[in-house]
């Protein structure tokens, strides 16, 4: 059997997800592009799934659960040191011939779930530019939400390459990213949240040890920043955690916006959520907000339907309106700003 296919898959993640971003995931994938065992071994992935992200998260998860194993020295999120990759591939497959049983067991059931709570920060000024335009409070439906935590924005503070401090002043979590091509406006006051739910067909809930050893694998080894910004965001979610209801987003929708009443804005939102669903359960969701829009304002802020980029879609007074924000990094680090 050829896995050509799989093989493009790392290759790609090497080339355009890694680059400048982990040195080590960026040289494992490209000896993984050319070794059939491992290839045969991330085909166990199921159906939808980023298979480089959720193969690296199994074996972060076992490192992380305290799998003694060489392979441990190359991860500063377990050494507090960070090796040179270069010697790396021997120890990352002996690692996942010894654990081969408990990889393919968590590649056939867990799901990579967006932990990424630095994208709030370019959800803070989407939903300041929503409370600006109709001066209701907001409440929020999520789409793939797995722990909630991107619900939790206005309990966060935000700077954008200065000094002047935005959202949650007294916030634990304070967020920085840069912003390209464009300007902001911001209001000083954190719009008002009357509701948040959050949807996922496997909700993680963030009191339990694997949930949480399982968001965190999916971390980047060298990403410590990310991981001081998880760890502050779990402890914002367990003062109060959001309501989480596990099921089909798409087919929960119609039900979930009924519980919003009138004098609400609601806003839909999702990011690097999108890209796991197949072609026409994208275009069940847009039919399913077209028809919430057809009988009260509604708000749908994304990204990965048909580009990366993250857009602003809506309904008001009975009219469609259509804005794309602009790129932004996968990670929060930056984004672009093209709203008015």
């Amino acid at each position: 059997m050829t896995y050509e296919k799989q093989s493009k898959i790392f290759r790609r993640f090497a080339e355009v997800e890694c680059k400048d971003s982990s040195p080590l995931y960026e040289y494992l994938s490209l000896k993984i592009a050319k070794d059939d065992w491992l290839l045969e071994l991330s085909s166990h992935a199921h159906m939808g799934q980023p298979v480089p992200n959720l193969l690296y998260g199994a074996v972060h998860y076992l490192l992380l659960k305290g799998k003694n194993h060489t392979l441990k020295q190359f991860y500063p999120s377990i050494t507090g040191d960070e090796e040179a990759p270069e010697d790396s591939f021997p120890h990352f497959k002996r690692f996942c011939k010894s654990y081969e049983t408990e990889i393919i067991s968590i590649l056939k059931t867990k799901n990579v779930q967006t932990n990424e709570v630095r994208r709030c920060a370019y959800l803070y000024p989407v939903f300041c530019y929503v409370f600006r335009k109709t001066k209701k409070p907001l409440s929020f439906i999520e789409i793939g939400t797995s722990a909630g935590l991107q619900l939790l924005w206005d309990r966060f503070s935000y700077s954008y390459g200065n000094e002047k401090i935005y959202g949650s002043k007294d916030a634990r979590l304070h967020i920085q990213t840069q912003v390209k091509n464009g300007t902001l406006t911001l209001i000083d006051k954190i719009p008002p949240v009357k509701a948040r739910v959050g949807v996922d067909l496997h909700i993680c809930d963030l009191r339990n040890e694997e949930d949480y050893l399982w968001l965190k694998a999916l971390i980047w080894p060298e990403h410590t920043e990310r991981f001081a910004i998880f760890e502050q965001a779990v402890k914002e979610y367990k003062k109060n955690p959001p309501k989480l209801v596990e099921g089909d987003g798409v087919k929960l929708l119609p039900s979930l916006a009924e519980q919003i009443p009138e004098n609400h804005t609601l806003c839909i939102f999702h990011t690097h959520v999108a890209n796991q669903l197949p072609k026409e359960v994208k275009e069940e969701l847009l039919e399913e907000i077209n028809k919430i829009g057809r009988n009260r304002n509604v708000y749908h802020i994304y990204n990965n339907i048909w580009d990366g980029k993250l857009h602003l879609d809506y309904f008001m007074d009975g009219t469609f309106y259509e804005n794309t924000i602009g790129e932004t990094d996968a990670h929060g680090r930056w984004f672009e700003w093209n709203l008015v």
